[in-house]
């Protein structure tokens, strides 16, 4: 099939990599064939430059639609926040960190604010000016916009051969697969890229969900479904009863089990099978066992005649109470001041530990990111570059490298999108 004229570099996917990706490579001078399979349903809002693609379709969702987009801490601080293959960053993040995409948005029209944990968003809050500001940082005279789905990429003669779904077939000297990994398939995160990575002879590290809900067993937390803590302390044990993760902060119980930006973080954390590992939840952090007692004893003493599930009002969210009591073993209907020492001492201990049974971490479909994906071995760090095929590079989430919540999943993807366009760029002279 006739491929036409050979351009210099395609980029297979217009998220977040291939979107910054597609703006080093367009600013050093080369010419870029962006591919995008997922259309846009208002044409209107994506200008004939664009094909009517539908651009940075998980960007636009992320940190519920804020986009938290980086971290604003030291290289340093920040690999300590990548639990999968650190090392693997040194060099994407000496070429582009944190301070550097800051300055980046700042710079094409995206003025940005730094949080709580040096979190970084848009001053507007909204997801769309990130998207916006990648949109105008390309440089349109030498990047063009395909709206069709790569089913196909190979190697003939030095010439990549980048086919479509429309029977269309391309020819580039370069290609940078920034197709994201498996969460989230309804922005185009199918898996497309570890079937062209694996045509090209890589193997593909197993795949599973990061910054992802978990599932519990038994029915309480069906019970307490809909129901937030805030200022909680969730903490993460291994089989050693040694702490994995303990952090204050909010989560949600589900009619699966628990979900939210504690859940999510904790979940991290877990690399490898959950039956490796027991959760609690500190309902009161902010007293010690000493003052909590005191504080039990003053509370019972105010509701020494009723039943202990009316008498626990003033401590836990009502919705918690019965479930409480429950993991407690103690009868619903017991009074105050019925309730024997060692009985008082089991209630403390259970607002200090208050136990999570875990089944299994949610699908990979519902994470917030992948974890696993092209080993990092097969990759040469120092440009992105396949170790396996000369010229083909990776970004992204596709490589198997990823982090907790906090922003440091973007400058991931920002940070290996910058080296993978520069030393792409590099690479053809």
């Amino acid at each position: 099939m006739n491929t036409g004229n050979i351009s210099d570099i395609a980029i297979i996917g217009a998220g977040a990599s291939g979107l910054m990706a597609a703006s080093f490579a367009s600013e050093c001078g080369a010419t870029v064939t962006v591919f995008e399979k997922n259309t846009s349903e208002k044409k209107l809002e994506a200008d004939k430059y664009f094909d009517n693609a539908y651009l940075g379709k998980k960007l636009l969702i992320t940190g519920k639609g804020r986009c938290n987009l980086t971290n604003d801490c030291s290289n340093e601080d920040f690999l300590k926040n990548v639990p999968a293959n650190p090392k693997f960053l040194y060099s994407a993040l000496g070429c582009f960190d944190t301070a550097s995409v800051m300055k980046f948005f700042e710079d094409n029209g995206c003025p940005v604010k730094v949080e709580r944990g040096d979190r970084v968003f848009p001053v507007s809050d909204k997801s769309r000016d990130v998207l916006d500001a990648l949109k105008r940082s390309i440089t349109r005279e030498n990047c063009t916009f395909i709206n069709s789905e790569v089913t196909s990429v190979e190697k003939s003669d030095g010439v990549f051969l980048v086919k479509c779904r429309s029977g269309k077939q391309y020819g580039f000297r370069r290609v940078i697969i920034c197709t994201g990994g498996l969460s989230y398939p309804v922005t185009g995160s199918t898996g497309d890229g570890y079937e062209f990575a694996r045509s090209f002879g890589h193997t593909i590290t197993p795949t599973r969900g990061s910054l992802v809900p978990i599932e519990l067993d038994g029915s309480l937390h069906s019970e307490m479904q809909g129901l937030s803590l805030k200022n909680v302390v969730l903490t993460l044990f291994d089989k050693k009863n040694k702490k994995v993760f303990s952090e204050l902060g909010e989560m949600l119980f589900t009619h699966f089990g628990i979900s939210g930006p504690l859940v999510l973080s904790c979940s991290a954390h877990m690399r490898k099978d959950i039956s490796e590992y027991r959760a609690e939840i500190d309902l009161k952090p902010a007293l010690d066992e000493e003052t909590l007692d005191k504080r039990l004893v003053s509370d019972f003493t105010k509701y020494q005649n009723r039943d202990i599930k009316n008498a626990m009002t003033d401590l836990l969210p009502q919705k918690m109470i019965a479930p409480f009591v429950e993991v407690c073993s103690l009868p619903s209907d017991i009074k105050p001041n019925s309730l024997k020492k060692e009985q008082r001492r089991v209630i403390l201990n259970t607002l200090k530990h208050f136990p999570l049974e875990l089944k299994s971490l949610r699908p990979v479909t519902e994470a917030v990111i992948t974890s696993g994906g092209i080993p990092v071995k097969e990759i040469n760090p120092s440009t992105m570059e396949s170790k396996i095929c000369e010229g083909l590079y990776f970004a992204g989430e596709i490589i198997d490298v990823d982090a907790y919540t906090g922003g440091f999943n973007l400058q991931i993807a920002f940070s290996t999108a910058k080296l993978a366009a520069v030393s792409c760029v590099q690479s053809l002279d």
